[in-house]
């Protein structure tokens, strides 16, 4: 598997001398993830963060009646992991599986704290995508508790139409917490209109 993306990624933040490049991606591990594989499983520790090289991840919390809630999907070019209990390693809270098959880069915790002390630019880094991370579902909150669930749907499917696509109405509906029932009756009143 190449560097490309996952290098250029990086460097939409920082740039990065040659000798750096190569001691990061001397830190990551490559890895196939079948569809409907676990990366991260409710319970166990979290050990690495995530880049998508290719494929579709999905994070979602399961509570205690079985019901799904998806926190967030990553799609190639994005990373994902169950962040709070990978900064303190700590057994995830949420479950992160493939919906499609996906190619990984992954980052243990170790490596990271290691690349953080070795290129101390990662801090600025990782700094810059927690905080689009946090803006992002903050954003997210406000629409979920002040727009329509309609208006929710909408602009999910206009948002990520490259992640619609390839998920399931009932993970849609997960994500933008609904039941699918109530999904279904939006869909249906649109193709009415």
């Amino acid at each position: 598997m190449a560097f490309d993306l996952i290098l250029s990624n990086v460097a939409k933040h920082i740039d990065l001398a040659e000798q750096e490049k190569v001691f990061f991606t001397n830190l990551l591990v490559e890895t196939k993830v079948n569809k409907k594989t676990y990366i991260v499983q409710n319970g166990t520790l979290c050990r690495n963060i995530n880049f998508v090289n290719t494929g579709l991840l999905r994070a979602f919390y399961l509570n205690n009646e079985g019901k799904e809630a998806t926190v967030m999907f990553a799609i190639s070019d994005w990373w994902i992991t169950d962040m709070y209990c990978f900064s303190n390693v700590l057994p995830a809270m949420v479950n992160i599986e493939a919906v499609k098959e996906s190619h990984i880069l992954s980052l243990s915790k170790s490596n990271f704290d290691l690349l953080v002390k070795e290129v101390p630019k990662f801090e600025r880094f990782f700094r810059i995508m927690f905080q689009k991370a946090y803006v992002r579902e903050q954003l997210r909150m406000i629409q979920r508790l002040s727009a329509p669930a309609e208006e929710r749907y909408y602009s999910f499917l206009e948002k990520y139409p490259q992640i619609a696509r390839h998920i399931t109405q009932k993970q849609i509906a997960s994500y933008l917490g609904i039941t699918p029932e109530f999904l279904s009756m939006i869909r249906a009143n649109r193709s009415h209109i």
